[in-house]
């Protein structure tokens, strides 16, 4: 079991890890370059924010849905 262990120790900190151990490396040379790839998350996070926003926006002005508190049995 000792030996299982020291295995996945090994394969997580040389081979799992690696990309990580890059970008430390290089946010010492370019900050920027170390995070470009949060930059292009926090797009996607925001395109998909306001997709989602102008999709609510649409439901909400066809003024289908039935607003009075007790419409839902889990509002009381």
């Amino acid at each position: 079991m000792k030996d299982f262990l020291e295995g996945f120790q090994d394969f997580m900190e040389n081979v799992a890890f690696a990309p990580l151990h890059g970008l430390r490396a290089l946010e010492l040379e370019s900050w920027t370059a170390a995070n470009t790839m949060n930059w292009l998350f926090m797009a996607i996070g925001s395109a998909a924010f306001v997709y989602w926003m102008l999709e609510l926006k649409k439901y909400n002005d066809k003024d289908e849905e039935d607003r009075d508190p007790k419409a839902h049995s889990f509002l009381g």
